[in-house]
């Protein structure tokens, strides 16, 4: 986009939806959020999925004035879960183009937007989305399963990433989602909240499953070498030791949820 040399032009996915990619790469981010606009072939409206970060948080200032004109006219906001890097522009966005947002947490909907449930329909833009709570990553995470004719496409948000793995808060839940999503029929595609869409997202839940199983696996190795009372650092250093140390605060995290995993909590 003009004045903006490092905004990446709004990209079709499929024939119903499109990534607008905010600027806003990091860490946990990858090349940034995709932002998601969903509207059937011929459809006047659009449904916009996680409109990012705002400007003050985020590195794109032109994010929303894009968005908003790839969107046009927009029915619903549609939120997958609460961190700020997916829903921290939600209240300007939506206000700019007068739609309400829904969550699946009752907190962050606005402009009488009511929360999500689990296995809801919603009938928007010419599209039928299914509401999946795939909770793990945060327990308020959704994925929104796009039902058409030549085959679903699953909307992850950050439970499951266009590449890598994500940073987990409950590892039971979070393998109960896996195992949901494993089930999606087989070559659905994916359009993850950070990385490039997947091809077939069962494989990859499937993928996700084995690789979460090796890790606990590394874990209870770990505490047999340190000891039952290990922290998540602990485990972290010993278990981590040939990943990049920028990613340990992260691995912290899921460890943490691992340990309680197994500890019983």
């Amino acid at each position: 986009m003009t004045g903006h040399p490092a905004y990446a032009e709004p990209r079709e996915v499929t024939e119903f939806a499109t990534v607008v990619l905010q600027h806003n790469p990091g860490v946990m981010t990858l090349d940034g959020t995709n932002s998601l606009v969903l509207r059937a072939p011929g459809s006047a409206i659009s449904v916009v999925v996680d409109p990012g970060e705002r400007e003050s948080q985020g590195q794109d200032p032109a994010h929303l004035d894009v968005l908003a004109a790839a969107a046009g006219a927009v029915e619903l906001v549609l939120i997958t879960h609460h961190h700020p890097d997916h829903y921290g522009a939600a209240a300007e966005f939506a206000e700019r183009v007068g739609a309400p947002v829904r969550a699946f947490d009752a907190k962050l909907c606005l402009g009488g937007g009511t929360a999500l449930s689990d296995g809801e329909r919603v009938d928007a833009a010419g599209l039928d989305i299914e509401v999946l709570h795939t909770p793990g990553h945060t327990h308020d995470s959704v994925s929104f399963v796009v039902h058409r004719a030549s085959g679903p496409v699953v909307l992850t948000g950050d439970t499951i990433l266009g590449k890598g793995t994500t940073v987990i808060d409950s590892l039971g839940d979070y393998l109960g989602s896996l195992r949901r999503l494993a089930d999606t029929p087989s070559a659905a595609i994916g359009l993850p909240g950070h990385g490039p869409e997947l091809g077939d997202i069962a494989e990859t839940a499937r993928e996700y499953l084995e690789h979460r199983q090796q890790r606990l696996d590394q874990v209870r190795g770990a505490l047999a070498a340190l000891g039952p009372e290990a922290s998540a650092r602990q485990v972290v250093e010993h278990v981590y030791v040939d990943v990049d140390r920028s990613l340990w605060p992260a691995a912290e995290h899921s460890v943490r949820a691992q340990l309680e995993y197994l500890r019983g909590a």
